[in-house]
């Protein structure tokens, strides 16, 4: 056994630590607003336990991030110094999932997505529920979409109140509101675009639809947690630059990994329909990249029928696997990920955070799987 297991293994033991202490707090969370709701009406009690459904499940990866960091760069073991320091970070990571949380409600909403992680969403709960009530169709679908909106204006704020509360000094706590901020500004930048790009408002370059893919994710997925783990550590200068630099290349890699998987990959990894992306009219990278080839007349052929089915999204895979954009993608996504990886190779970025932040730049290659 080297030096090193010893420290690898006990990192992964206060990894499971730390993110069953950020499962607790959000459920703490949840269950304080849902005994207050109570006396506002059943129907906003309802809100409150669909949400806290919402933030079920997902790899946590947010938490990861935030946590990673300042495990990494403040040390694990000095307990007694960073016990004030590390009640924050947990309570930061929090903030970061349920904002995680927020943007998927929202996310659904704009694309008319009524199914998340295999069932329905807020939107879908509350626009069936109205349906069987004997609402038209119309008004379901405003019941169920207001529903959605609101609760993740609820708990946008949430993540801003943990943050702005936290017990740390000033100084550190402006620091973080800041890259919460810088978080929800460029991420409402991504999804504006995303919608500008897939209703034909906008140019469908690949150089676009690259921008909007960086905006949307990589700001609050990765860059936001890191530097907000990090600050909590005391980091500074030339480590933060790598940090958020690094978060931007795998940010914008998940996303490439979301786009491929939206097409060739199964509602059992993903969590929504293969014909989701399809109906939606979504330019993603595979789309833009398809623009440009010979291959083109085959893939619009399909995006232009109205009500496509299973079959045409097969169809459409197999346009995108002929034309090249699969594969120009995957290349792309390789790219990031290797950019990503020349980025931890320095002497700012110490080995026990560089090998984490290394194995899952790596895990977006095995995504597209």
């Amino acid at each position: 056994m080297t030096q090193l297991q010893p420290r690898i293994e006990l990192a992964e033991q206060q990894g499971a630590a730390d993110l069953a202490a950020v499962d607790g707090r959000i459920a703490a969370f949840f269950a304080e607003r849902i005994a207050r709701a109570g006396g506002y009406g059943d129907e906003y009690l309802r809100l409150w336990c669909s949400a806290r459904a919402a933030a079920d499940g997902g790899k946590r990866i947010r938490p990861r991030f935030v946590l990673s960091a300042f495990r990494a760069l403040s040390g694990a073991g000095e307990v007694a110094q960073t016990a004030p320091l590390a009640d924050a970070a947990l309570d930061t990571a929090v903030a970061f999932e349920l904002l995680h949380t927020a943007f998927l409600l929202h996310d659904d909403v704009i694309d008319g997505d009524t199914v998340r992680r295999g069932r329905p969403n807020i939107a879908g709960e509350f626009s069936a529920d109205a349906a069987e009530r004997g609402a038209p169709g119309a008004v379901a679908q405003l019941w169920g979409e207001s529903a959605a909106i609101l609760a993740g204006d609820l708990l946008i704020h949430a993540a801003s109140s943990l943050v702005a509360r936290l017990d740390v000094p000033a100084a550190i706590r402006g620091r973080l509101l800041d890259v919460l901020d810088h978080s929800v500004f460029v991420t409402a930048a991504g999804e504006l675009a995303d919608v500008r790009l897939s209703t034909g408002l906008g140019s469908p370059e690949l150089a676009d639809v690259l921008r909007m893919t960086e905006h949307k994710t990589a700001a609050y997925s990765v860059a936001g947690p890191l530097l907000a783990g990090a600050i909590l550590a005391g980091a500074e200068g030339e480590l933060l630059d790598r940090l958020a630099e690094y978060g931007r290349l795998v940010g914008i890699a998940f996303q490439l990994g979301d786009d491929i998987l939206g097409v060739f990959g199964t509602p059992d990894v993903t969590g929504k329909s293969i014909l989701s992306d399809l109906r939606e009219g979504k330019e993603t990278t595979l789309i833009a990249y398809a623009r440009s080839t010979t291959g083109w007349p085959a893939v619009s052929a399909v995006l232009e029928r109205h009500d496509p089915g299973h079959d045409d999204a097969e169809a459409l895979a197999a346009a995108l696997e002929t034309c090249g954009a699969r594969r120009f993608v995957e290349d792309l996504l390789g790219d990031h990920v290797s950019a990503a990886l020349a980025l931890l190779d320095s002497p700012e970025v110490p080995q026990r955070l560089a090998a984490p932040l290394a194995d899952l730049a790596r895990s977006c290659i095995g995504r597209t799987a």
